[in-house]
């Protein structure tokens, strides 16, 4: 089979082509306002890892999606507001005795943002990395309960 072949049979992914010009129309209106196949500097990610976002009455949770990512590979930082989960996942080497006949994974670079709701404790973030799944916990401060106040009959 040869490399022409190859690459005429990838399958072409049109919705993957709007969610990247929707997430780069947001980013040029709004400025970094959600998830983003685009990094600071404009330039598409080669892969854009799946996450589910969950909100409890305590936390938010993000899990995403890292398959046979190293934990060294990547990087969760929250700065001005901002939660970004970057990283990379290494291309399998495939010896001189193994021919590969299709490659449908994305390898390389990828990175998510999410612009995070003021009512959160951002010094106690906290992220965990198992079986494939990173899983970042963003703690909400605790609510302002209203204080009956007393009021002196003079």
């Amino acid at each position: 089979m040869s490399r022409l072949s190859l690459v005429r049979n990838r399958r072409w992914d049109p919705f993957h082509e709007m969610n990247a010009m929707n997430n780069q129309l947001s980013e040029l209106f709004f400025g970094n306002s959600g998830t983003s196949a685009f990094g600071r500097n404009g330039s598409v990610s080669e892969w854009v890892p799946l996450v589910d976002v969950i909100e409890g009455d305590e936390d938010y949770v993000i899990k995403a999606d890292l398959p046979e990512v190293s934990k060294k590979d990547i990087s969760v930082k929250v700065e001005e507001g901002v939660l970004t989960i970057s990283g990379e996942r290494q291309a399998e080497k495939v010896g001189d005795e193994r021919k590969v006949h299709r490659v449908e994974r994305s390898y390389g670079k990828f990175i998510r943002s999410f612009r995070l709701p003021e009512n959160l404790d951002s010094g106690k973030v906290a992220a965990e990395f198992k079986d494939g799944v990173l899983r970042v916990t963003l703690p909400k401060l605790p609510e302002a309960k209203p204080q009956a106040i007393e009021v002196a009959v003079a």
